[in-house]
């Protein structure tokens, strides 16, 4: 799937929304529908077709393929917004932004962030990174059923949970453990801090904030995916976000 484009593509700086590990980025759509600023929809790769067409990808080959979409944006400054594991392969799209002088800023939704050189993997607890590698080694990167429904959809209704777990994309092993070398950029940042998040524990959240070190933590009442938990209450985090980040370049 491609990349999408939303809202006004007339203005100096946009959104850039990049989904987590099973997603699309159409996930985001019930937050951006109500933004009149450029916005752009980025999709990890081989969204369509079979497993085996994703294996032998590295997170790079992720970060080369989001950066890809990012460089045929004509919009002059990005913001780029990721969720969940999205937060590692943003801090490599940040960095490729900020070399070209179009970074405004960062925001991270629940998101990973680990300190440079580390994976998504070495953030986690350590029990549960060990249970990690064994099930993805086992069974691939699809979770059951029940643990999509716990986990990601805890506060969702029936119908977006149905289609959560219908829609689920496995990813490479291989985004969840190589090492990121790209460091935080210095431009404005922002972590939202998932309260009722049962994927992505406030403790463990709490660690990936000490990492990003952001200028804002937000707070929002809801589980892990709050584009459509919240859709309002993010759309206003991240509305007042673009401000800051006008306000200082101007």
């Amino acid at each position: 799937m491609a990349a999408q484009l939303k809202g006004r593509q007339d203005t100096e700086i946009g959104f850039m929304f990049i989904h987590g590990a099973g997603l699309r980025g159409n996930v985001w759509e019930a937050v951006t529908s109500g933004l009149d600023v450029p916005v752009l929809l980025a999709d990890f790769p081989y969204r369509d077709g079979s497993e085996q067409t994703r294996l032998a990808l590295t997170l790079d080959d992720y970060a080369s393929h989001l950066c890809g979409q990012a460089e045929s944006w004509n919009i002059p400054r990005v913001i780029v917004v990721a969720h969940s594991i999205g937060g590692v392969l943003a801090l490599q799209v940040a960095e490729a932004l900020l070399k070209r002088g179009r970074l405004a800023g960062l925001a991270a939704v629940g998101a990973a962030i680990p300190g440079r050189g580390g994976s998504f993997l070495s953030e986690l607890p350590l029990v549960k990174r060990a249970l990690l590698r064994i099930v993805m080694r086992v069974a691939g990167t699809r979770p059951p059923e029940s643990a999509i429904r716990t986990g990601l959809c805890n506060d969702l209704p029936e119908s977006q949970s149905a289609g959560i777990v219908q829609a689920f994309v496995p990813e490479a092993r291989r985004i969840y453990s190589d090492a990121c070398h790209a460091g935080v950029p210095d431009v404005p940042s922002l972590y939202v801090k998932l309260t009722r998040d049962r994927e992505f524990s406030p403790a463990l959240q709490d660690r990936m904030i000490a990492n990003l070190g952001p200028g804002t933590v937000r707070q929002l009442d809801t589980g892990h995916l709050p584009m459509l938990g919240n859709p309002d209450g993010l759309r206003a985090i991240l509305q007042s976000f673009m401000a800051e980040c006008v306000d200082k370049q101007q």
